[in-house]
């Protein structure tokens, strides 16, 4: 490679960037299924039923070395991305172009997984079954107050989201100390929103297999909360490129990347909030009226 043209494999050059072959996305998907098996394990309702099966677990030392795995995992991958962009030089301006669609199909992606879960919610709890006696929230179940530790959690990420837009102008406008001071109380807010989501999960009242409304609770809310992990590294590596100064006015899509992701799970737990904390915690369904042997079987206790 001469400058910033590439040359294919009988001498013509061309401006796109051929990658060469890496072994880090592979690797990075093991991590992530080692990590989700050992998760399992360990939610809520799930590790009561395995303990009193007999099988006692120790200290949670899975989920940690999944956690250390796919964080070097994702440590050596930036780095090629890296040596890429700011060593060679190879991302160039028609490079850029493939990197922001394939960034936007990875976020339209990830939407689609949301709804799927969203749909399983929705379709739990307009039409609630004759197993949790055709209301939403099941009335076994103690759900968790909207407007007491979520809200907080909601205002970190909006206030999250606001400091990630001030690092963003401050990069264009090529202050670089702002740009870190920004992107430093975001990952600060990115690790207390974590902080206080484990908090919820440990205080939560119900279990992970306790029925319909723990498990779609527990896999949306739980998913988010991995994509804030990823998005928390996403920016602390960010966080540390612009201290040696790699982003320029013209020249950082790294962290615009970074940004697009982070505002999409702004967007998502403004979804989670108002769908699964609010309206199907606090207001949801109630279907007994439609089915009168169930309404009058409730009136008689």
């Amino acid at each position: 490679m001469a400058g910033n043209i590439e040359y294919t494999t009988t001498g013509k050059p061309h401006p796109y960037h051929l990658v060469r072959p890496n072994i880090w996305p592979l690797i990075s998907a093991f991590a992530g299924g080692f990590f989700a098996m050992m998760m399992l394990m360990y939610f809520p309702g799930y590790r009561e039923a395995l303990q009193a099966g007999g099988t006692d677990l120790p200290f949670p030392w899975g989920p940690l070395l999944g956690v250390v795995s796919i964080m070097i995992c994702m440590f050596f991958w930036w780095k090629d991305v890296i040596y890429e962009s700011v060593v060679e030089k190879a991302h160039t301006k028609i490079a850029e172009i493939g990197l922001r669609f394939g960034m936007a199909l990875f976020i339209a992606s990830e939407v689609m997984f949301f709804v799927a879960f969203f749909w399983a919610f929705f379709s739990s709890s307009l039409f609630p079954s004759e197993a949790i006696g055709f209301v939403w929230p099941p009335k076994n179940i103690h759900t968790i107050a909207a407007f007491d530790l979520p809200f907080l959690m909601t205002m970190i990420l909006l206030l999250s989201g606001c400091t990630v837009t001030w690092a963003h102008h401050a990069v264009l406008e090529g202050d670089n100390k702002n740009a870190v001071k920004a992107l430093g109380i975001t990952v600060f807010l990115g690790l207390a929103f974590l902080c206080f989501q484990i908090y919820e999960y440990a205080h939560a009242h119900f279990g992970f297999t306790e029925g319909i409304f723990p498990s779609t609770f527990f896999m949306a809310t739980g998913f988010h909360g991995f994509h804030v992990f990823v998005g928390t590294v996403f920016l602390a590596v960010c966080w540390a490129r612009a201290q040696k100064g790699h982003f320029t006015p013209d020249r950082h899509f790294g962290f615009e990347a970074a940004a697009w992701y982070w505002h999409f799970v702004d967007v998502v737990w403004l979804f989670l909030f108002v769908a699964i904390y609010w309206w199907g915690s606090e207001i949801g369904m109630d279907h007994t009226s439609l089915h009168p042997a169930v309404e009058s079987a409730a009136m008689a206790h």
